[in-house]
């Protein structure tokens, strides 16, 4: 790691500490040259997502869009921010998991959609409804008929 002050080539570690659970590590370093201490932080970085949205426009994968879209859906339901962000980090996990650079719009709503089943069944339709594009009512109890026809579904909150 080169110096930030003196340009050094070679700085040493003097202390290394993981934070976030070991998802990154804090370290204290030295220069040989300048005897200088400064502190990096190291996380894997993860390959970015491209979502490719149905008229063929690519834009890179944005979290906090998604979660607001899911804000908008949870709107006054017992649903606290932690989950939101649970399920958003489901999600692009999930996406990452199929090993594609790009994915379909498609892909991460249908995945939104699942997460959001099992978290709050009212939600789940308030999403399906602009999602799926519900034309009417007919659409509406289709998709709610769906839901009451599967085995152990949680009953709506």
């Amino acid at each position: 790691m080169r110096c930030p002050f003196c340009q050094a080539r070679d700085t040493r570690v003097i202390d290394s500490r993981e934070l976030t659970g070991g998802d990154s590590i804090r370290r204290r370093r030295e220069c040989p040259v300048c005897s200088r201490r400064f502190t990096t932080y190291e996380r894997v970085e993860q390959a970015g997502l491209v979502v490719v949205k149905t008229d063929g426009r690519r834009e890179a994968f944005n979290p906090e869009k998604l979660r607001q879209k899911l804000r908008v859906a949870l709107t006054k339901r017992p649903v606290g921010e932690g989950d939101i962000d649970a399920l958003v980090q489901r999600v692009e996990a999930r996406m990452l998991e199929a090993g594609t650079a790009e994915v379909p719009s498609s892909a991460i709503g249908e995945a939104a959609l699942r997460e959001l089943k099992a978290l709050d069944q009212v939600a789940y339709i308030r999403f399906a409804s602009v999602y799926r594009r519900f034309a009417d009512l007919d659409d509406l109890r289709r998709e709610m008929e769906g839901l009451d026809a599967e085995p152990g579904a949680p009953l709506p909150r």
